[in-house]
């Protein structure tokens, strides 16, 4: 069975996400969700994970606000211990604020094999 991780960092990502997550739920598919913590408000995150039905992420990385570089740089590491202990077959990164960027960023050298030698 195919291991898929969705990453999201804010609220349009979160709305993104739900039909996505339910409809391969309903096919069995192996899942995880990576919370990058960008959108940190009870409001603006864990209200909306409810309303959607979408569960507990499986990782919440926490970076909160900070600069650019600040959330660049914990989002690639926090990716690089996702990666390495989770292992996906596929991911799928939801939206364009600073930390999917950075999420994707790290997925990508992760698939091309970039870098594989650090991931444990």
């Amino acid at each position: 069975m195919k291991h898929i991780l969705h990453v999201v960092g804010a609220r349009p990502s979160f709305m993104k996400l739900a039909p996505v997550l339910h409809a391969l739920a309903e096919r069995g598919m192996r899942q995880h969700v990576v919370h990058t913590g960008q959108q940190y408000d009870v409001n603006m995150s864990d209200a909306i994970f409810r309303e959607l039905r979408l569960p507990e992420p499986d990782v919440n990385l926490g970076v909160g606000s900070g600069s650019h570089a600040e959330q660049t740089a914990e989002v690639l590491a926090g990716m690089e211990r996702c990666l390495g202990d989770l292992r996906p077959d596929a991911a799928l990164v939801y939206g364009d604020s600073d930390s999917t960027m950075a999420a994707a960023s790290r997925i990508s050298r992760f698939a091309s094999g970039e870098d594989s030698h650090r991931i444990r």
